[in-house]
């Protein structure tokens, strides 16, 4: 099992960054999620560059120095005690030369968000670091269920992670321990080649994702197995994928869970024996339960699935 250095746990009126590492926000996006920090009994520290806004090709959160240098200040501040994005978007692949972890490897921090931070997770990984992927703060404001924000509170207060899922027609049993990676796929997909890309050999890889036409999926799915990652993960979880090909061809388009998309990535996989769970509460949809990036899980595969967090 990997050692992994989790963060310490949060009390109350621990000061939480909230910064806007990638795409722009605006402040009434964010007003619920800023509310639910309070009345969890923290105290929310807006980043000098939240709300700025930067239009270059994509309307990003302020240009590279800008979110940079809010990056750095919320994982580098001794007064910090998690950070958590505001959204995903683009932008998060311009920081990770510049990222500084002078101060926050004495001080270890949660970091939370999703999507575009798929990109920040793996290079905490890599260093060393465990991370949540879970709900974005804008994400409160869009009507998700209130247990996936709790999740991810009892996360900072110190508690482990405990899922049961009901069957799907596309898993496959097994049993298997190991430290779970990965995140949206499109990212993962960008960092392969790269220093930046997670170490796939005996994980668990974890893939979500949004608004892809089936043949791009069906192409980052390639390319994973072309690098000799299924070769090397020891189980796969698959979460999320929503608003998937044209909305006005797919009857599924809405849906938290494309089976169309499932097929896809099932037919990929078809000739490899780890343990696979189709269908996991996390991604771009209403009820996005968060995972521990660089957290060792137990996955049970039989015909439901079991994934726990081991502490």
């Amino acid at each position: 099992m990997n050692k992994t250095i989790f963060p310490k746990s949060l009390k109350k009126g621990d000061k939480i960054a909230i910064i806007s590492p990638a795409g722009a926000v605006e402040s009434s996006q964010l007003e619920k999620g800023i509310e639910m920090i309070k009345s969890k009994g923290f105290e929310p520290v807006l980043g000098e560059h939240l709300y700025t806004k930067y239009a270059n090709g994509y309307n990003y959160a302020g240009t590279e120095q800008e979110r940079l240098k809010d990056m750095n200040w919320a994982f580098n501040d001794s007064e910090i005690s998690a950070v958590w994005a505001s959204r995903g978007g683009y932008g998060c692949q311009h920081l990770i030369q510049e990222l500084n972890l002078k101060n926050f490897t004495r001080n270890p921090k949660w970091y939370i968000g999703y999507s575009d931070n798929t990109v920040i997770q793996s290079y905490l990984l890599k260093k060393g670091f465990a991370s949540i992927h879970g709900q974005t703060v804008k994400t409160s404001s869009f009507g998700v269920t209130e247990e996936s924000y709790d999740l991810i509170f009892d996360v900072l207060k110190g508690k482990s992670l405990k899922y049961s899922l009901s069957s799907h027609q596309f898993n496959k049993k097994g049993n298997v321990e190991g430290q779970l990676v990965g995140g949206n796929l499109a990212l993962i997909y960008a960092l392969l080649g790269t220093k930046y890309s997670f170490d796939f050999k005996d994980k668990i890889l974890f893939i979500e994702d949004i608004g892809e036409n089936f043949y791009a999926l069906d192409r980052m799915i390639m390319s994973l197995e072309l690098a000799g990652v299924f070769n090397k993960i020891s189980g796969l979880i698959i979460g999320g994928m929503t608003n998937m090909g044209d909305e006005k061809e797919n009857k599924q388009y809405e849906e938290s869970f494309d089976e169309f998309a499932y097929k896809l990535i099932a037919d990929r996989i078809s000739k490899y024996n780890f343990p696979t769970v189709f269908g996991f509460p996390n991604g771009h949809i209403k009820d996005n339960r968060p995972l521990i990036i660089g957290g060792n899980v137990r996955l049970e595969v039989k015909n439901k699935a079991k994934i726990e967090f081991l502490v």
